[in-house]
């Protein structure tokens, strides 16, 4: 089960309400507080989303290659298709069946981007695009900020608008 359903704005626009609503069920005399805040971050989501739905639907390539299969939500959103390097858990290592399918997957679909996150060790994705040519990038799922990130007051809209451009350039 892939548990990074704040991938895709719409699903991270529930979360937030439902965020809210408890804030206001525990504290009502912030409620106003609670509620503009909420409009705010909705609006920008709804925006966000809008702008994933204009820069992904015209392009002709729809299917990514990644590290993990964290990006279900993002893709179904989207009508991407997600080939998984190593399944939704990031922790385990693709035998060498594995490894050539998506290879040779790669080869007969001329990917050219293999994606991978900030947060785990891309060793298994550079070998892969060794083998291929493809150039290695980073798609966010999200899941904590680095280091460099945190210095750069990076947040979910700035990593999401980056995870656009890296999609828009690798699916054109």
């Amino acid at each position: 089960m892939d548990p990074h359903v704040w991938i895709s704005p719409k699903n991270a626009k529930i979360e937030m309400e439902n965020i809210k609503n408890a804030f206001v069920e525990l504290d009502k005399e912030n409620a106003d507080y609670y509620e503009s805040n909420y409009q705010k971050y909705a609006k920008m989501l709804d925006e966000l989303d809008a702008k994933y739905s204009e820069s992904l639907n015209k392009l002709p390539n729809k299917t990514i290659v990644v590290s993990h299969e964290a990006y279900g939500y993002l893709c179904k959103e989207y009508g991407l298709t997600q080939i998984g390097i190593k399944g939704v858990n990031a922790e385990t290592e693709p035998d060498a069946k594995k490894m050539a399918e998506i290879i040779n997957y790669i080869k007969e679909n001329k990917i050219k981007t293999i994606f991978t996150e900030e947060l785990i060790d891309p060793k298994v994705s550079k070998i892969i695009a060794d083998e291929t040519g493809c150039e290695v990038k980073v798609l966010s799922p999200i899941e904590g900020l680095s280091e460099e990130e945190i210095k750069n007051n990076e947040e979910y809209f700035s990593i999401m608008d980056k995870n656009l451009e890296n999609l828009v350039g690798a699916l054109k």
